[in-house]
């Protein structure tokens, strides 16, 4: 089988999320983009960088589960993509526990928390919210074992 390019993957979300905004009005596409490139800064895989890309594809309905069943894409990033897929009533713990118990699944999460956790992206939202998202990344971030903050990864030179 024939899977589908990064590149193709990247077209593929940014059209399914088209016009669809953040909570600070922003494209969300760039989160997508930022999710991906913080995988791909903190070394992750081809299909890490594909799941990124996809992380919220189906929690957001931009594209449905069968969608993802039948895409020419490894098995390894439909089960990233369905780690990482909050579902209606989980608890945070059994949500943390699916994202470590699925290989490659972390990484995607913890670039997720830090571009969500990013003071820039935050100081976009209205004080209650950016205090009540803060904690909800916070308590994720420890619930993952992640160790310090969840600060996105700054290019460096």
């Amino acid at each position: 089988m024939d899977f589908l390019s990064l590149a193709e993957v990247e077209t593929i979300a940014r059209r399914a999320h088209d016009g669809q905004v953040d909570k600070a009005g922003r494209p969300y596409a760039e989160h997508l983009a930022a999710v991906a490139g913080g995988v791909r800064e903190r070394g992750g895989s081809a299909e890490q960088i594909a799941a990124a890309w996809l992380h919220d594809a189906v929690e957001d309905e931009a594209l449905s589960q069968e969608w993802l069943d039948a895409a020419p894409l490894p098995d390894t990033v439909k089960a990233i993509v369905a780690a990482v897929t909050k579902r209606a009533g989980e608890a945070p713990e059994e949500y943390a526990a699916r994202i470590l118990a699925t290989p490659g699944a972390l990484l995607v999460k913890q670039a997720d928390l830090a571009h969500n956790s990013d003071p820039e992206r935050l100081a976009g939202l209205d004080p209650a919210t950016g205090e009540r998202l803060t904690a909800k990344y916070a308590r994720m971030h420890h619930l993952l074992g992640l160790s310090g903050p969840a600060a996105p990864v700054r290019p460096t030179g």
